[in-house]
């Protein structure tokens, strides 16, 4: 009869010579926020999920699924699905890894390959648990022990533009160019970050480096939470949790800013957020929805204050298409074709 410390030590001789080595490049220096993909392995709920990742609250998990506000944390996730985990990302040796979070405590009846393959999905190898956390021998891990645990990561610049790098898992079926198209990227930029020499070898079950373009934004350089990278279908919360700001392609790749409502980590109440100059105009504000308005647009915080400026809106190049358009998207189109204007006379 098989002992259950031999079939352990099957298991992880199999996880380390089938398991995809999950490695993303990263010659950048510090640190950054990235995004990967997890497959849920059994029934749970985005609180079990939140928990599991050591996510500082559930805001940042529904940011990026793009999923309302005001989703339940009890609400039920069925096995198999999947959805994106943000996390921290820390650039070393080459290479980029979680920055030491998440973590997972040992429990008894762990080891090493059950918790790579039925915990975190084989999101990473067992090799690299091993080493980033100086396990020389996988059958001495014991409840209790706290490992660090590698999502694979990366922080560089691609093609001299900054990118939220997301770990996409490559499900069965998949292709080099559909992917390509799906994120608008090129397959040889695709094919580049991953080491791959041909779209024949992309593999299912492997998590592929795919550089997220982020929505263009005012933020200064001197802002506490620059660059302020929100890619496409999600949103999150900064300035201590007073602003909210999204992101979405239709609407010309232009961050949308406002105020959140909801409690600031940093002060008791929210400082202004008032343009400066312009009584009561705030960040998120325009001053009404004809051509030669004025808007109000984020542009970063510090320990004290919250910054916005005041841009000048111009008319669409047609109003026949807006015609027909709420007053709210109205809005937000005269803003996002003014901060684009500014962005791009700014950088001449």
């Amino acid at each position: 009869m098989v002992s259950f410390s031999t079939l352990a030590s099957l298991l992880w001789l199999l996880t380390i010579s089938s398991s995809a080595t999950a490695s993303f490049t990263c010659t950048s220096q510090g640190t950054c926020d990235a995004i990967i993909d997890y497959t849920l392995p059994n029934a749970t709920t985005f609180n079990a999920v939140k928990k599991l990742f050591h996510l500082k609250n559930l805001r940042s998990l529904l940011g990026v699924n793009n999923l309302p506000i005001n989703t339940p944390a009890d609400q039920k996730l069925p096995a198999n699905q999947t959805i994106k985990i943000p996390f921290p990302c820390l650039c070393i040796n080459g290479t980029g890894i979680a920055n030491k979070w998440p973590t997972y405590t040992v429990v008894a009846g762990d080891f090493l390959s059950h918790i790579v393959s039925d915990i975190f999905a084989g999101l990473f190898t067992v090799k690299e648990l091993q080493a980033v956390n100086n396990i020389a021998n996988p059958d001495l891990i014991q409840p209790g022990d706290k490992l660090w645990i590698p999502l694979p990561c990366s922080c560089d610049d691609v093609e001299g533009e900054k990118v939220v790098h997301y770990g996409r898992l490559v499900t069965a079926g998949s292709t080099m160019d559909a992917i390509a198209q799906q994120y608008n990227v090129s397959q040889d930029t695709l094919l580049r970050l991953n080491g791959l020499a041909s779209p024949k070898d992309l593999l299912a079950g492997s998590v592929l480096d795919v550089p997220l373009k982020a929505c263009q934004s005012m933020v200064r350089n001197t802002s506490l939470d620059y660059p302020l990278l929100v890619p496409n279908d999600t949103y999150i919360f900064t300035a201590a949790n007073c602003v909210t700001c999204k992101c979405d392609a239709a609407n010309n790749w232009t961050l949308q800013c406002q105020p959140s409502q909801i409690k600031s980590s940093l002060w008791k109440t929210c400082p202004s957020m008032q343009c400066q100059g312009l009584d009561n105009f705030y960040i998120g504000n325009v001053t009404s929805s004809d051509c030669n308005s004025t808007a109000c647009a984020y542009t970063g915080y510090s320990n004290q204050t919250i910054f916005s400026t005041s841009t000048q809106l111009t008319c669409p190049a047609s109003d026949s298409n807006a015609s027909g358009l709420r007053s709210g998207t109205w809005r937000w189109n005269i803003i996002l074709v003014a901060i684009h204007l500014v962005l791009l006379s700014a950088s001449y």
